[in-house]
């Protein structure tokens, strides 16, 4: 069975970022650090595989700071971040904390907050109910943001008062769906303010640009990572828009789907920025116990960044 000749194409960058990094390391730092147990608000990094691993080390997730039974244990914020009343509601429990958000995420709360006392109606291009959104919104007063999700909301999007306009966006969005909202933005509003430096990350623009520029040549796509990953979720949809109408996500529960990969002669692998290498090894391990498998990896940018854990830790 083993005689099919199967090419895989591996795109370069994928899976963790530094952001990601940081906040893993975060975590089992301060379980060095305090002792086990420490409890983490909400998933660190959106995938089952590190959680679980961090869980088996002595963190326990939680979704609420009200779900922590013993208070004088740290508590950790995740990489997505948190609205300003979390840091707020664990000095009033006289609990410690460490805030694992990534820095990038960080600068679009400063940006926020700084047009916002600058006198700015606020809209956030972002997806509802996503951890980072629910956080960039929770930094400003009720009724200072508004969010938009697609082009239709852009389009229909009113200003309700007098004041000046900008936007930023969640850092984990497909660049080019966001292009499009951006650009209808600038027609209704040709005076709205933009961010200095694009809020979407380094990491997601690095792994949607790879990821397009070897889906053409696939007759599948697959991208390890989780459900509730936005930037994994945006990745299936850019290869699916890049040429490989046959692109799907692997998570936790996914079956390997043999039968179509029978009928592909060069299949594409990317995995979300939470998802780490050993899932990738996996999968391929698993390819190759049935196919015969050539492979080539094409990077098409050297990632470097690297994000300091904070000082508390060290």
């Amino acid at each position: 069975m083993k005689n099919k000749q199967l090419k895989i194409l591996l795109s370069a960058p994928r899976g963790f970022c530094a952001g990601v990094e940081r906040a893993i390391e975060i975590v089992e730092k301060s379980i060095e650090k305090f002792g086990a147990p420490v409890y983490v608000r909400h998933e660190i990094v959106h995938n089952k595989f590190v959680v679980d691993n961090l869980k088996s080390k002595g963190a326990i997730f939680v979704e609420e700071l009200e779900e922590i039974e013993d208070k004088s244990r740290p508590v950790i914020f995740s990489a997505h971040g948190v609205p300003k009343k979390i840091p707020e509601d664990a000095k009033n429990y006289n609990m410690t904390y460490v805030d694992a958000t990534c820095p990038l995420v960080s600068k679009v709360h400063r940006e926020a907050e700084n047009l916002n006392k600058a006198g700015y109606h606020l809209i956030l291009i972002g997806h509802e109910n996503h951890p980072e959104v629910v956080g960039t919104m929770g930094q400003l007063p009720s009724g200072s943001i508004d969010l938009i999700q697609n082009e239709d909301e852009a389009k229909k999007y009113n200003l309700k008062n007098e004041k000046k306009i900008a936007f930023v966006t969640q850092t984990t969005l497909s660049v080019d769906d966001t292009k499009d909202m951006i650009m209808i933005l600038r027609e209704k509003f040709p005076n709205i303010k933009e961010p200095l430096k694009e809020d979407i990350c380094y990491a997601t623009t690095n792994r949607q640009m790879a990821v397009k520029n070897i889906a053409k040549k696939c007759d599948m796509f697959f991208v390890i990572g989780s459900r509730n990953s936005s930037n994994s979720v945006r990745l299936v949809e850019v290869a699916k828009k890049s040429g490989c109408r046959n692109s799907q996500l692997i998570h936790s529960e996914s079956k390997i789907p043999y039968d179509s990969i029978e009928n592909a002669k060069i299949i594409g692998i990317s995995s979300g920025a939470s998802a780490p290498e050993i899932l990738v090894d996996n999968f391929i391990n698993e390819l190759k116990n049935r196919f015969t498998v050539s492979m080539e990896e094409v990077e098409i940018i050297k990632e470097d960044v690297v994000f300091k854990i904070p000082k508390k830790l060290n």
